[in-house]
Protein backbone atom coordinates (compact mmCIF):
# COMPACT_ATOMS: atom_id res chain seq x y z
CA UNK A 1 0.00 0.00 0.00
CA UNK A 2 1.15 3.38 -0.70
CA UNK A 3 2.66 5.56 2.17
CA UNK A 4 0.05 8.55 2.56
CA UNK A 5 -3.38 9.91 1.93
CA UNK A 6 -3.14 12.74 -0.16
CA UNK A 7 -5.92 15.51 1.80
CA UNK A 8 -6.49 18.45 -0.01
CA UNK A 9 -4.01 20.86 1.96
CA UNK A 10 -2.69 18.16 3.95
CA UNK A 11 -0.78 14.41 4.05
CA UNK A 12 -2.35 11.60 6.16
CA UNK A 13 1.01 9.03 5.84
CA UNK A 14 -0.62 5.05 5.90
CA UNK A 15 2.47 3.72 7.76
CA UNK A 16 6.18 4.86 9.61
CA UNK A 17 6.80 8.26 10.97
CA UNK A 18 3.88 10.74 11.47
CA UNK A 19 1.36 7.70 11.19
CA UNK A 20 -1.93 7.87 13.62
CA UNK A 21 -5.29 7.15 13.05
CA UNK A 22 -7.27 10.52 12.49
CA UNK A 23 -10.03 11.93 13.88
CA UNK A 24 -13.08 12.90 11.78
CA UNK A 25 -15.77 15.20 13.71
CA UNK A 26 -19.75 14.88 12.60
CA UNK A 27 -20.78 18.82 12.16
CA UNK A 28 -24.49 17.94 10.73
CA UNK A 29 -25.93 21.27 9.79
CA UNK A 30 -29.51 19.67 9.29
CA UNK A 31 -32.88 20.00 11.37
CA UNK A 32 -33.25 16.09 11.06
CA UNK A 33 -29.92 14.09 11.62
CA UNK A 34 -30.60 11.06 13.78
CA UNK A 35 -28.22 11.66 16.48
CA UNK A 36 -27.67 15.84 17.16
CA UNK A 37 -30.48 16.78 14.52
CA UNK A 38 -30.58 20.67 14.53
CA UNK A 39 -28.13 21.33 17.29
CA UNK A 40 -25.49 22.87 14.80
CA UNK A 41 -28.33 24.47 12.54
CA UNK A 42 -27.31 28.08 12.11
CA UNK A 43 -24.04 28.91 11.12
CA UNK A 44 -23.23 30.33 14.44
CA UNK A 45 -23.63 27.31 16.69
CA UNK A 46 -21.97 25.30 13.70
CA UNK A 47 -18.74 27.51 14.03
CA UNK A 48 -19.09 27.21 18.24
CA UNK A 49 -19.30 23.39 17.65
CA UNK A 50 -16.50 22.96 15.39
CA UNK A 51 -14.18 25.48 17.11
CA UNK A 52 -14.98 23.24 20.40
CA UNK A 53 -13.88 19.70 18.17
CA UNK A 54 -10.59 21.70 16.94
CA UNK A 55 -9.85 22.41 20.91
CA UNK A 56 -10.40 18.67 21.26
CA UNK A 57 -8.02 17.67 18.79
CA UNK A 58 -9.55 16.70 15.95
CA UNK A 59 -7.82 15.95 12.54
CA UNK A 60 -11.02 16.27 10.07
CA UNK A 61 -14.51 18.67 10.34
CA UNK A 62 -17.19 16.68 7.96
CA UNK A 63 -19.91 19.34 7.37
CA UNK A 64 -23.14 18.03 6.33
CA UNK A 65 -25.96 19.65 5.24
CA UNK A 66 -28.65 16.74 4.14
CA UNK A 67 -29.55 13.93 6.65
CA UNK A 68 -28.80 10.48 5.59
CA UNK A 69 -30.24 8.34 8.61
CA UNK A 70 -32.80 5.54 7.54
CA UNK A 71 -36.04 7.40 6.00
CA UNK A 72 -34.79 10.10 5.13
CA UNK A 73 -36.04 12.15 1.88
CA UNK A 74 -33.82 13.88 -0.58
CA UNK A 75 -32.85 17.38 -0.13
CA UNK A 76 -33.17 20.33 -3.20
CA UNK A 77 -29.97 21.54 -4.13
CA UNK A 78 -30.38 25.13 -3.19
CA UNK A 79 -31.08 24.05 0.45
CA UNK A 80 -28.42 21.76 0.83
CA UNK A 81 -26.37 24.63 -0.74
CA UNK A 82 -27.50 27.42 1.56
CA UNK A 83 -26.86 25.02 4.78
CA UNK A 84 -23.17 24.30 4.34
CA UNK A 85 -21.90 26.69 1.81
CA UNK A 86 -21.59 29.50 5.04
CA UNK A 87 -20.12 26.67 6.81
CA UNK A 88 -17.32 25.55 4.40
CA UNK A 89 -16.26 29.35 3.92
CA UNK A 90 -16.38 29.88 7.84
CA UNK A 91 -14.08 26.75 8.44
CA UNK A 92 -11.58 26.91 5.41
CA UNK A 93 -9.13 28.38 7.44
CA UNK A 94 -9.42 26.77 10.62
CA UNK A 95 -6.43 24.73 11.23
CA UNK A 96 -8.02 21.54 10.40
CA UNK A 97 -8.62 19.70 7.16
CA UNK A 98 -13.04 20.04 5.93
CA UNK A 99 -14.75 17.65 4.22
CA UNK A 100 -18.01 17.95 2.49
CA UNK A 101 -20.63 15.31 3.00
CA UNK A 102 -22.26 15.60 -0.34
CA UNK A 103 -23.73 13.23 -3.84
CA UNK A 104 -24.33 16.34 -5.55
CA UNK A 105 -21.98 16.97 -8.38
CA UNK A 106 -23.13 20.61 -7.84
CA UNK A 107 -22.41 20.84 -4.14
CA UNK A 108 -18.91 19.19 -4.62
CA UNK A 109 -17.64 21.94 -7.43
CA UNK A 110 -19.11 24.77 -4.79
CA UNK A 111 -17.42 22.89 -2.27
CA UNK A 112 -13.82 22.71 -3.95
CA UNK A 113 -14.03 26.38 -4.87
CA UNK A 114 -14.94 27.03 -0.99
CA UNK A 115 -11.36 24.56 -0.36
CA UNK A 116 -12.65 21.44 1.34
CA UNK A 117 -9.88 18.98 2.17
CA UNK A 118 -12.24 16.14 1.02
CA UNK A 119 -15.97 15.15 -0.65
CA UNK A 120 -17.26 12.31 1.46
CA UNK A 121 -19.69 10.65 -1.46
CA UNK A 122 -22.45 8.12 0.57
CA UNK A 123 -23.05 7.12 -3.07
CA UNK A 124 -20.08 6.63 -4.01
CA UNK A 125 -19.15 8.91 -7.26
CA UNK A 126 -22.24 7.65 -8.98
CA UNK A 127 -23.88 10.44 -9.91
CA UNK A 128 -23.99 11.59 -13.66
CA UNK A 129 -21.25 14.40 -13.07
CA UNK A 130 -19.84 13.23 -9.73
CA UNK A 131 -16.74 11.92 -11.07
CA UNK A 132 -16.09 14.81 -13.58
CA UNK A 133 -16.97 17.50 -10.70
CA UNK A 134 -13.86 16.00 -8.51
CA UNK A 135 -11.47 14.96 -11.07
CA UNK A 136 -9.23 17.87 -11.75
CA UNK A 137 -9.20 18.91 -7.69
CA UNK A 138 -5.82 18.19 -5.15
CA UNK A 139 -9.23 16.84 -2.79
CA UNK A 140 -9.19 13.70 -1.05
CA UNK A 141 -12.42 10.91 -2.00
CA UNK A 142 -13.66 8.85 -0.10
CA UNK A 143 -15.86 6.46 -1.77
CA UNK A 144 -18.74 4.97 0.34
CA UNK A 145 -20.84 1.59 0.03
CA UNK A 146 -24.34 1.91 0.47
CA UNK A 147 -27.68 -0.19 -1.12
CA UNK A 148 -30.30 1.55 -2.31
CA UNK A 149 -30.96 5.17 -1.02
CA UNK A 150 -31.33 6.69 2.63
CA UNK A 151 -35.33 6.36 2.27
CA UNK A 152 -35.48 2.55 1.80
CA UNK A 153 -32.01 1.27 2.50
CA UNK A 154 -33.21 -0.04 6.13
CA UNK A 155 -36.20 -1.70 4.55
CA UNK A 156 -35.06 -5.18 4.13
CA UNK A 157 -31.56 -5.14 3.35
CA UNK A 158 -29.97 -8.27 1.68
CA UNK A 159 -26.67 -9.93 0.51
CA UNK A 160 -25.19 -13.37 -0.36
CA UNK A 161 -21.75 -12.78 0.69
CA UNK A 162 -22.03 -8.89 1.87
CA UNK A 163 -18.15 -9.02 2.36
CA UNK A 164 -17.67 -10.14 -0.82
CA UNK A 165 -20.40 -7.48 -2.59
CA UNK A 166 -19.10 -4.66 -0.81
CA UNK A 167 -15.40 -5.54 -1.47
CA UNK A 168 -16.90 -5.67 -5.25
CA UNK A 169 -18.94 -2.52 -5.27
CA UNK A 170 -15.90 -0.25 -4.27
CA UNK A 171 -13.50 -2.32 -6.52
CA UNK A 172 -15.42 -0.97 -9.07
CA UNK A 173 -16.08 2.40 -7.87
CA UNK A 174 -11.97 2.77 -7.70
CA UNK A 175 -11.64 1.55 -11.55
CA UNK A 176 -14.05 4.40 -12.28
CA UNK A 177 -12.23 7.05 -10.97
CA UNK A 178 -9.05 5.73 -11.82
CA UNK A 179 -9.74 5.59 -15.30
CA UNK A 180 -11.07 8.91 -15.32
CA UNK A 181 -7.28 9.70 -14.88
CA UNK A 182 -8.06 10.29 -10.77
CA UNK A 183 -4.70 9.58 -8.96
CA UNK A 184 -5.42 6.79 -6.41
CA UNK A 185 -3.22 8.58 -3.77
CA UNK A 186 -6.64 10.64 -3.17
CA UNK A 187 -9.10 7.23 -2.71
CA UNK A 188 -10.07 6.02 0.50
CA UNK A 189 -13.00 3.68 1.09
CA UNK A 190 -16.01 3.45 3.20
CA UNK A 191 -17.88 0.45 4.19
CA UNK A 192 -20.53 2.24 4.61
CA UNK A 193 -22.37 1.22 8.16
CA UNK A 194 -25.68 1.43 8.20
CA UNK A 195 -26.38 2.21 5.04
CA UNK A 196 -28.16 -0.36 3.63
CA UNK A 197 -27.24 -3.35 6.22
CA UNK A 198 -28.18 -5.60 9.29
CA UNK A 199 -26.57 -5.24 12.90
CA UNK A 200 -25.32 -8.93 11.28
CA UNK A 201 -23.93 -7.19 7.89
CA UNK A 202 -22.28 -4.23 9.60
CA UNK A 203 -20.41 -6.65 12.11
CA UNK A 204 -19.26 -9.02 9.10
CA UNK A 205 -18.03 -5.84 7.72
CA UNK A 206 -16.41 -4.78 11.01
CA UNK A 207 -14.36 -7.73 11.49
CA UNK A 208 -13.53 -7.70 8.40
CA UNK A 209 -11.84 -4.15 7.99
CA UNK A 210 -8.68 -5.87 7.56
CA UNK A 211 -9.66 -7.52 4.65
CA UNK A 212 -10.94 -4.94 2.63
CA UNK A 213 -7.94 -2.51 3.09
CA UNK A 214 -5.73 -5.50 1.91
CA UNK A 215 -7.91 -6.46 -0.78
CA UNK A 216 -8.36 -2.91 -2.11
CA UNK A 217 -5.55 -1.04 -1.47
CA UNK A 218 -6.54 2.14 -0.31
CA UNK A 219 -7.33 3.14 3.68
CA UNK A 220 -10.38 2.75 5.14
CA UNK A 221 -12.78 5.29 7.00
CA UNK A 222 -15.12 3.41 9.27
CA UNK A 223 -18.40 5.70 10.75
CA UNK A 224 -19.73 3.81 12.91
CA UNK A 225 -20.60 6.36 15.95
CA UNK A 226 -23.61 6.10 18.05
CA UNK A 227 -25.29 3.86 15.13
CA UNK A 228 -28.28 0.90 15.44
CA UNK A 229 -24.95 -1.20 15.06
CA UNK A 230 -23.82 -0.48 18.50
CA UNK A 231 -27.33 0.28 20.00
CA UNK A 232 -28.16 -3.85 18.91
CA UNK A 233 -25.32 -5.13 20.80
CA UNK A 234 -25.56 -2.77 24.31
CA UNK A 235 -29.24 -1.89 24.61
CA UNK A 236 -28.58 1.70 24.69
CA UNK A 237 -30.48 4.07 23.27
CA UNK A 238 -28.44 7.18 20.77
CA UNK A 239 -27.46 9.04 23.97
CA UNK A 240 -25.87 6.66 26.00
CA UNK A 241 -23.84 4.53 22.80
CA UNK A 242 -20.36 6.62 23.79
CA UNK A 243 -18.37 3.42 25.22
CA UNK A 244 -19.82 1.21 22.21
CA UNK A 245 -19.05 3.65 20.25
CA UNK A 246 -15.41 3.81 21.30
CA UNK A 247 -15.21 0.34 21.26
CA UNK A 248 -16.44 -0.10 17.99
CA UNK A 249 -13.51 3.15 16.65
CA UNK A 250 -10.93 1.16 18.28
CA UNK A 251 -11.77 -2.23 16.52
CA UNK A 252 -11.61 -0.41 13.29
CA UNK A 253 -8.30 1.61 14.47
CA UNK A 254 -7.02 -2.02 15.34
CA UNK A 255 -7.56 -3.94 12.20
CA UNK A 256 -6.27 -0.74 10.40
CA UNK A 257 -8.37 1.68 9.74
CA UNK A 258 -6.70 5.47 9.07
CA UNK A 259 -10.05 7.43 9.92
CA UNK A 260 -12.94 7.28 12.36
CA UNK A 261 -15.93 9.65 11.88
CA UNK A 262 -17.05 10.60 15.08
CA UNK A 263 -19.59 12.63 17.40
CA UNK A 264 -17.38 12.66 20.57
CA UNK A 265 -14.27 13.79 19.54
CA UNK A 266 -12.85 14.45 22.90
CA UNK A 267 -13.57 11.06 24.05
CA UNK A 268 -12.15 9.49 21.10
CA UNK A 269 -9.05 11.72 20.93
CA UNK A 270 -8.40 10.02 24.14
CA UNK A 271 -9.03 6.63 23.82
CA UNK A 272 -6.64 6.09 20.48
CA UNK A 273 -3.93 8.24 22.48
CA UNK A 274 -3.89 5.26 24.63
CA UNK A 275 -4.21 2.69 22.32
CA UNK A 276 -1.28 3.97 20.38
CA UNK A 277 0.77 4.34 23.41
CA UNK A 278 0.11 0.75 23.60
CA UNK A 279 1.71 -0.38 20.39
Amino acid sequence: MRQQLQFGRYNFPLAGEGYRPRVMGILNVTPDSFSDGGHYQSLEFAVSHAEQMIGQGVDIIDVGGESSRPGAPALPLEQELQRVMPVLYALRDSGVAISVDTYKPQVMREAIIAGVDMINDINGFRAPGAIEAVRDSDCALCIMHMQSTPDTMQQQPSYGDVVAEVTAFLRERIAALTAAGIDPRRLCIDPGFGFGKTVAHNYALLKATGQLIEQLGLPLLAGLSRKSMIGAVTGKPVEQRLAGSLAGALAAVAQGALIVRVHDVAETVDALKVWQAAQ
